[in-house]
């Protein structure tokens, strides 16, 4: 009896791997095929962009519904660069263009815009986190979670007392009356800081103190260059933000060389009476109105999701 027992135990240990192998791979596949299904519900929405900028408005208002361009044409990404002829447009489209923009002026001032959003952004909200993870005063605490508490607002509750403010100051259809609103600290981007800050030894910052350092050189000189990760995915953020904010651009800036992307994109959705708006054109400009960000995002992507985890938010 002895004997058969050693035989079936040795034949279970010798089938156990297997079945935890069988096991595993299942699993695996599991995961793989909907990570699969994932990845491509995700990028769906943007082969559909594709597919309509590269079709022709005709095509698409007659019913196509295939996954390939309805009408295959490259016009609508000439149109919206710029580098149509007017014959072309009438050849497209069966109508006068009424969904034209400066293409090129708009791209300027997003970039302006955004590059100044990040700036005023990222240095502002350094400084008001290293105060509120470093500087002792009296209701520290309590005006951080007061601070803190400006994220359950929406931003919609302040759009008409900023768009007052801003047209007393004289800045509609300007640079400041867009970035002005965004500029400083906002509430995520000094508790994103903070929470690295907070990490630092304080043996540093000391020695820099003792040496003589005041806070704005300890600030600058020390804990700058140690943070350049969780800054420099701050600012990947607030870029990606302030690129693609709209209703504050929209109701600011009315002028067409001042209007960002966001806004000029809606030049394509203007009708005429018995015309459709231009569908194909309104996905080519959104395609490479979204290119900057997306190759952003492909270059710094995972320097951002590790720099989220290192600082602890979760």
């Amino acid at each position: 009896m002895t004997a058969v027992a050693d035989r079936i135990e040795q034949a279970s240990r010798t089938f156990e791997p297997s079945a935890r192998l069988r096991k595993l791979g299942i699993g695996r596949g599991t995961a793989w095929l909907i990570l699969i299904v994932i990845l491509i519900v995700s990028l769906f929405p943007f082969w559909w962009a594709l597919r309509t900028g590269l079709s022709s408005n005709s095509d698409l208002f007659a019913g196509e519904q295939s996954l390939l361009p309805a009408g295959y044409t490259n016009d609508n990404f000439e149109r919206v660069l710029g580098t149509a002829s007017e014959a072309e447009i009438l050849d497209s489209l069966g109508r006068q263009n009424t969904g034209s923009f400066d293409f090129w002026q708009s791209l300027k001032v997003s970039v302006i815009v955004a590059t100044a959003i990040t700036v005023g952004q990222v240095l502002f909200s350094g400084m008001a986190a290293y105060a509120f993870a470093r500087l002792r005063f009296f209701g520290r605490d309590k005006l951080f979670f007061l601070f803190l508490s400006g994220l359950m607002v929406p931003p919609i509750f302040t759009l008409i007392p900023n768009l007052i403010f801003i047209k007393n100051l004289g800045w509609l259809n300007s640079y400041p009356g867009i970035i002005a609103p965004f500029f400083f600290m906002t509430p995520f981007a000094v508790f994103f800081l903070r929470q690295f800050f907070l990490g630092i030894s304080r043996e540093v910052e000391e020695a820099a103190l003792l040496d003589g350092a005041g806070h704005f050189r300890t600030f600058f000189g020390i804990i700058v260059p140690m943070s350049a990760a969780p800054i420099a995915t701050l600012a990947i953020l607030t870029y990606i933000n302030a690129w693609n904010e709209n209703i504050w651009p929209l109701v600011v800036a009315r002028a067409p060389e001042r209007q960002p992307l966001t806004v000029a994109l809606g030049q394509f959705t203007a009708q005429q009476p018995g015309t459709s708006p231009d569908w194909s054109g309104l996905m080519a400009g959104t395609l490479l109105a979204a290119l900057p960000i997306i190759v952003i995002f492909l270059v710094f992507g995972r320097r951002v999701v590790d720099s989220i985890g290192f600082s602890g938010i979760k």
